[in-house]
């Protein structure tokens, strides 16, 4: 049999534009012999709606798109993610649900039972989970038809599984001999290779094919990489899709089809693609087609720049440095350096008078005190509002510079450098922001050397350097991971060779700065942990684990 995959990227809520871009590229995959086509998990709304969920009438509009998308649909079975209404009472009122479409109907049903509650995902608050599960019968086969996390509870690849039950399992009893997966599972470091890994060792103990469509593109700060894949009974994999682009292949699952090396590109790389991707869908989905950057002449800004350009294209990106007394004049060569090699539009908006103007409205009240972070920030503030303005007056969308390491320990300014619409590289450690940029030079210089050589600086006041507030970003970044990501103790920490000052010292920082991060611009998610909507911390607690 031949399966069509459609790796289509979604926009939540544009019914006519998802509906379109599925029909077309249905009739492109039957144009290419399909026998049944597949499409990703809630492709009709787009992934993750949310709460729109609680709006009746989005309901509505996604049960209309379906019935005009069947209308479309001919001989060759179209099978594609939408929200249905689910008559289990007690119990949720929705469903996330499979459609098979056939000759202008929906001839089959199948709901997800497995619905996830752990980091970013809270399925369990809007749908009730299938009671049962059964092949679909089509040409003398029995298709197991399954919704993403269906397929992620094999007993044999997880040591601590989270259900109870294996769909898997209940369908291969019944006589299933395709597996196919309909999926939107949200992409991070490393997460296609454990993906594949897990779906090869599904189709290896089953000994039957199986086909995966996952969803790409991104929606607010989750990216999905695509990687669709097709394997045989031994799963060995005879078809790929792309990584972070849309993709349609169609491929024959029975017999002897040729089997592929999997690419494996630098981990920087696929960072780098994520990320561009990020910028790109967040820019254009929420209706804007430029962005604005500060340039400090920093390594960040300048990331976040090449990031930009690579998504939108230079035409628009716009870069503005904004110098004050304890700019360096390497920090400005650099910044017109980075913008040249970019070809972006630049711009020089001296913050200067307006510190001054504020030292003097500040000046009766701050009489006898010592200069502090007060003023710092004021520099901070003034550029956060120029920035903004630069976004009112052109309608550009202002992307902030913050990396992972500042935002964890709160080295950074609310409502100043903070200010923004989206956290570009807010889930990427600052050592890691360096080896991106190093794979951003690899064939010529793109970021200027010395904004990746110097020692990073916020120049809030002479001589300023990061490390004068925090520890070498190495250690900073390594004790973060620990804590953050991997949930270690204190102790356990300081076990790992670490300094039990600069262990309390870190873990204080992370917990003093909740409330500052609750109000960060949303940051794109490229972590196994990342702080958001996936990470809940309550920000008036007394928990002191550094003590």
């Amino acid at each position: 049999m031949k399966i069509g995959v459609l790796q289509l990227n979604s926009t939540i809520g544009d019914y006519d534009a998802n509906r379109n871009k599925l029909v077309a590229a249905y009739e492109k995959a039957c144009a290419n012999s399909a026998e049944f086509v597949l499409a990703p998990e809630l492709f009709m709304c787009g992934y993750p709606p949310r709460d729109l969920l609680l709006r009746p009438d989005f309901i509505e509009a996604n049960l209309t798109a379906l019935t005009d998308v069947a209308t479309k649909i001919g001989a060759v079975p179209l099978c594609v993610g939408y929200v249905d209404r689910s008559d289990a009472r007690p119990g949720r009122t929705l469903a996330n649900s499979a459609a098979v479409l056939i000759n202008g109907k929906m001839v089959w049903r199948q709901d997800k039972s497995l619905l996830p509650t752990y980091d970013v995902f809270d399925e369990d608050r809007y749908f009730e989970p299938a009671k049962s599960t059964k092949p679909f019968e089509f040409k003398g086969r029995k298709l197991a038809i399954t919704i993403c996390e269906d397929i992620w509870n094999d007993e044999d690849f997880w040591r601590e599984r989270l259900y109870r039950r294996d769909p898997i399992k209940d369908l291969i009893a019944q006589g299933a001999d395709l597996i196919l997966n309909i999926s939107a599972s949200p992409w991070h470091a490393g997460k296609e290779k454990t993906r594949l890994a897990m779906l090869q060792r599904v189709a290896r103990d089953e000994k039957v094919p199986l086909v995966q469509v996952n969803l790409v593109g991104a929606n607010d700060e989750l990216i999905f990489d695509g990687n669709s894949v097709a394997l045989n009974r031994k799963g060995e994999p005879i078809a790929l899709g792309k990584s972070f682009a849309e993709d349609l292949f169609v491929v024959e699952v029975d017999g002897d089809a040729p089997t592929m090396k999997i690419p494996r590109p630098a981990p920087e790389e696929q960072l780098f693609r994520a990320l561009s991707l990020g910028i790109r869908d967040y820019v254009h989905k929420c209706g804007f087609k430029s962005v604005v950057v500060g340039l400090s002449g920093g390594i960040d800004s300048a990331l976040t720049a090449g990031l930009a350009v690579d998504a939108l294209g230079a035409d628009k990106v716009m870069g503005v440095s904004m110098p004050a007394r304890y700019s360096s004049t390497g920090s400005l060569t650099d910044a017109e350096l980075l913008a040249k090699n970019l070809g972006i539009r630049y711009e020089v908006l001296p913050i200067e008078p307006a510190f001054k103007a504020v030292e003097g409205q500040l000046a009766k009240v701050f009489a006898g005190t010592k200069p502090n972070e007060a003023e710092e920030n004021v520099q901070s503030r003034l550029r956060g509002v120029t920035l903004m303005a630069l976004s009112n007056k052109f309608g550009s969308l202002v992307l902030t510079t913050g990396n992972k390491s500042e935002v964890a320990v709160g080295y950074c300014t609310l409502y100043g450098d903070m200010c923004g619409a989206l956290g570009v590289i807010a889930d990427v450690f600052k050592t890691d922001i360096y080896k991106i940029s190093r794979w951003v030079n690899r064939d010529c210089v793109v970021i200027p050397t010395d904004s990746i050589t110097k020692p990073p600086s916020a120049e809030l006041r002479p001589n300023q350097t990061d490390q004068d507030s925090l520890p070498e970003y190495e250690t900073l970044d390594a004790i973060l991971q620990l804590y953050v990501v991997e949930h270690l103790s204190k102790d356990e920490i300081i076990k790992r060779g670490f300094t039990a000052a600069v262990v309390n010292d870190v873990i204080n920082k992370v917990t003093f700065s909740e409330y500052k991060r609750r109000q960060a611009a949303p940051g794109l998610k490229v972590s196994p942990r990342a702080f958001g909507m996936g990470r809940r911390i309550p920000i008036a607690q007394r928990f002191r684990p550094a003590r």
